[in-house]
This record gives C-alpha cells, sequence and structure tokens, in this order.
C-alpha cells in the first residue's frame, strides 16, 4: 500500500524536477489515493511545508553535503529536514520512513545525513535563509515596510492560511472579500470584473444584484469562473473570454470596473508555497507594465461619475500606488467599507501579519461626471 510518505515524495519530484505546481499536482494525487483524511492532510503538510521551507531545508542538508546529490535525493534530503526541522515528527519515524523510499544505492547516505540533521543544532546563516525565502524577496519588502514589518510579514506567510467562508458558501480571504466590496456594487449596476477567474470576486458583486459581466483571457480560467457560477447557484453574472489589455465593449458602458490585476502574488505567498521560487525580479517590471496596460484599457469603459477599483496581491509600490492616477479620474479617499486596511500612498494596503489575511493593495478611482 502506498504511504503518506510516498505520495508526498512522488509529489514534490515533480514539483521540484518538472516545475509542477504543488496545489494542481499535490490535488489530482490526493484525489486517485486511497489515503484516509489524516493520511491526507499529513501529505498535504508535507508536500506544501517541504516546498514552502525549501531553502532552509536545504541549508540545513547542506552542513552535512560534500558532494550535490541527484535531483531525488535533494528532493528526499529536504522531505527528511522538513519533517526534523520543521513538522515536529519524533526523529526515529522521519528518519526511518523518509529512508525507507530511498533507492538501495542511496540509502546509506540519506540515513547518515538525516540522522546527522537530527542530533546537531541548526546555527542559519541569514534570517532570509532560516525563514525560506530568496533574498531578492527579503530585500525589497523590508525597503517596502521597513525591517520590523518585513520580517513578520515573511515570518506570517510562512503559516497556513485562515479562510472565510461567506454566506454563499464560497471559501475566500477576508482581504479578496473586501475587495469585492469596494466596489460598492448595488442592484441594477452593471460591472465588469476584468481579471476574474476563478470567479470569487465576480459572485461576490453578482451577490449584491449588480449584472456582472467576468471575464479573463484564457479559455480555460473562464472555464474555472463558469464552474463556480454553477456551483453556487450564482445569477446576474456572465462569463467570457476578454483580453484585458483590449477588452470588446463598449466605452463608458459600466457603472463600474473592477481590475484584479496579475501581480507577483508576494503578499500571498502563504497560500502559494511553489511562488516565492517562481516569481524572479525582472517579472516585476513586466507585470508593471502589463497592470498599466490593463488599466489604460479598462478605464475608458467606466461611465461619467463611475467607479474604477484596482486591486493586487502584493505589497510593492512598484505595482500598486506607483501606477498614475487615470485620465479623467479622481481618486476616491473614503476608507475601505470592510477590512483591517492601512492608508498607502493614494490607496489602502493590508499586511498578513496584521490582518491574519493575504496581502494586499487597494486603490479606488472615480471618473469625473
Amino acid at each position: 500500500m502506498t504511504t503518506a510518505r510516498q505520495v508526498a515524495y512522488d509529489a514534490l519530484k515533480r514539483i521540484d524536477a518538472d516545475g509542477a505546481y504543488a496545489n494542481l499536482v499535490l490535488g489530482t494525487m490526493l484525489e486517485r489515493s486511497e489515503l484516509s483524511d489524516q493520511d491526507r492532510r499529513f501529505v498535504t503538510e508535507l508536500v506544501y511545508g517541504t516546498t514552502r521551507m525549501r531553502r532552509a531545508c536545504d541549508a540545513v542538508i547542506d552542513r552535512f553535503v560534500t558532494a550535490p546529490p541527484d535531483p531525488a535525493t535533494r528532493t528526499l534530503l529536504r522531505l527528511g529536514a522538513y519533517q526534523l526541522e520543521f513538522a515536529g515528527v519524533p526523529p526515529h519515524a522521519a528518519v526511518g520512513e523518509t529512508v525507507s523510499l530511498a533507492p538501495k544505492r542511496v540509502r546509506g547516505f540519506v540515513n547518515a545525513v538525516l540522522r546527522k540533521v537530527s542530533t546537531t543544532d541548526m546555527v542559519w546563516p541569514s534570517e532570509f535563509a532560516r525563514l525560506s525565502y530568496p533574498d531578492w524577496i527579503g530585500r525589497l519588502l523590508v525597503h517596502e515596510l521597513g525591517e520590523d514589518a518585513a520580517m513578520r510579514a515573511l515570518a506570517r506567510m510562512n503559516e497556513a492560511g485562515s479562510m472565510t467562508v461567506r454566506a454563499d458558501g464560497y471559501v475566500q480571504d477576508a482581504s479578496s472579500q473586501g475587495v469585492a466590496a469596494a466596489v460598492e456594487a448595488v442592484a441594477g449596476e452593471r460591472v465588469l470584473d476584468t481579471c476574474a477567474a476563478p470567479g470569487g470576486k465576480a459572485t461576490a458583486l453578482a451577490g449584491t444584484g449588480a449584472d456582472v459581466v467576468a471575464a479573463d483571457s484564457r479559455p480555460g480560467r473562464v472555464r474555472l469562473i463558469t464552474e463556480n457560477i454553477e456551483r453556487l447557484g450564482a445569477t446576474g453574472i456572465e462569463a467570457v473570454v476578454a483580453d484585458a489589455t483590449d477588452p470588446p465593449f463598449e466605452p463608458g458602458s459600466f457603472d463600474a470596473v473592477l481590475i484584479d490585476a496579475p501581480c507577483s502574488g508576494l503578499g500571498a505567498l502563504r497560500r502559494r508555497p511553489d511562488a516565492r521560487w517562481r516569481i524572479q525580479p525582472d517579472d516585476i517590471a513586466d507585470l508593471t507594465a502589463l497592470q498599466r496596460r490593463i488599466i489604460a484599457a479598462s478605464a475608458p469603459l467606466v461611465r461619467p461619475g463611475g467607479r474604477l477599483v484596482y486591486s493586487v496581491c502584493t505589497l510593492t509600490a512598484a505595482e500598486s500606488i506607483d501606477h498614475p492616477v487615470p485620465e479623467g479620474f479622481v481618486v476616491d479617499q473614503r476608507e475601505p467599507p470592510t477590512g483591517t486596511w492601512q492608508r498607502f500612498g493614494q490607496g489602502w494596503r493590508v499586511l498578513p501579519h496584521e490582518a491574519d489575511t493575504d496581502g494586499m493593495v487597494l486603490i479606488r478611482y472615480r471618473r469625473a461626471a
């Protein structure tokens, strides 16, 4: 019978070697397994935790490695190190069960390394290594938030995220619910969600009685919106394939437009264990350019007197408050209607360690009448 650790190891090899997304590969593998609910939870912790703490696990391991192990062995050592250093698994179980997964040719090596890990206190080379982030992410958040807040945010994003269940049964982070509420949609209005997949904010907007167009550029992502509409029994919402940089809608045809823009996701790393290893410094410049194109294309769709709401699940100024105010719009200076938001430039920001939510930036504009 396949064990929980075997499933976790197989998933981690896919993530580490093939670049598979943790949530996608793990979900598929758990569906195919015959594991108990308890074992499924254990697998989820091992996969998400080992992926999230990859750098820290490597630092723990590399004290006792003189030559780089092959990728599969490296992944197995990370799995064992995570159990020993972070998951609180008893050493005899963490070492013995992990070694049993190793091929015979490396079993002795894996056993020796993990036994040393289990008996040797760790001295971390840096705080960013201890918290398991690339140096550039750590330095960027220190620049954006200050050292104390940055370290607290980084630490909080290593913990499992809490979720809030809406009245309609949709599970959604509280900061995302706050963004949808900030649109202040009301019955009878026509509202566009330009980057709507998987549909959480769009279905929340439809719940106000507004007529919602939920758009996304890729058909597969629009199918996710449609599935959520059907599952929730939502009405007054239409899912369409539309490129937010070139939307096929008439100017001034919406009372409100929400841009929940593609971003670096640096405020939501607790939910995306592999994201910190995927995003690169140059990506932020590319994303910033894309965000500006979306804003420029979406702003004309708002009717005179209507509202434009911009949000990103990151903490950086470059992706949020550094964007110029769209032509013909003014900043809405009122406080957001819900959530624990702090003033951030012309917008508002919520921090993971202060609100126990994803980190978000929200900016609201109103078009001149």
